[in-house]
């Protein structure tokens, strides 16, 4: 990581988010000359680098973290994953017979370490998944992982009922699927009443 990668790193988060480098200083509650061209090299031609604290202010700021820093000094594309809320997600047009996202009507949402593997993410409303899952919960689901009894999972039924639960035994007659809540009772289906079950891999509080 060089010096000039770092500096153009500042420069495009405040791009990114519609500001100047002063401006993104400024609203990072830093001197607004913190990030300007003359603080980047001291008066001897010797390259100044930002501190530490002052680019974790400055992400803090703007809702990004460092994993959106690192890419931007890389030129990769920042990690973000299809955003919608769990009572969006029951209705049709969002996802494919297997869980997958589908359509243009999905917001995003930043999230460290996806890899390769396809995700997205939900945001929960309510309290009927608590104690696990609150409202305003975001929680990373993903479709194609391999499930396995005990994971929880996001199911789907084909009547349209979008939940979070522990997977318990899934047989050919059979898929139980237990509450989060313990005040809910274990619930059964027939494999053809679940549209699909995807894993859910990680909550943002």
């Amino acid at each position: 990581m060089r010096h000039g990668e770092v500096w153009r790193g500042i420069d495009q988060l405040a791009e990114k988010n519609g500001l100047s480098a002063s401006g993104l200083a400024r609203l990072a509650g830093l001197d607004p000359t913190s990030f300007n061209p003359s603080k980047r090299q001291s008066k001897d031609g010797r390259p100044r680098w930002p501190s530490t604290e002052s680019i974790a202010r400055a992400l803090e700021a703007v809702g990004a973290g460092m994993d959106d820093f690192a890419a931007l000094i890389e030129g990769r594309r920042g990690a973000t994953a299809p955003l919608i809320g769990l009572a969006q997600a029951g209705a049709d047009g969002f996802f494919d017979d297997s869980g997958f996202p589908v359509g243009g009507s999905w917001d995003e949402v930043r999230f460290p370490g996806l890899g390769d593997e396809a995700v997205y993410a939900l945001e929960i409303s309510g309290n009927s998944m608590e104690p696990a899952y609150r409202e305003g919960d975001r929680i990373i689901v993903a479709p194609g992982a391999q499930l396995r009894k005990g994971d929880r999972v996001v199911a789907k039924t084909v009547e349209g009922e979008v939940m979070a639960k522990v997977l318990g035994r899934q047989t050919e007659r059979q898929v139980e699927l237990i509450s989060l809540n313990p005040e809910h009772p274990p619930r059964t289906f027939k494999p053809s009443e679940i549209l699909w079950l995807a894993r859910i891999l990680w909550v943002s509080q």
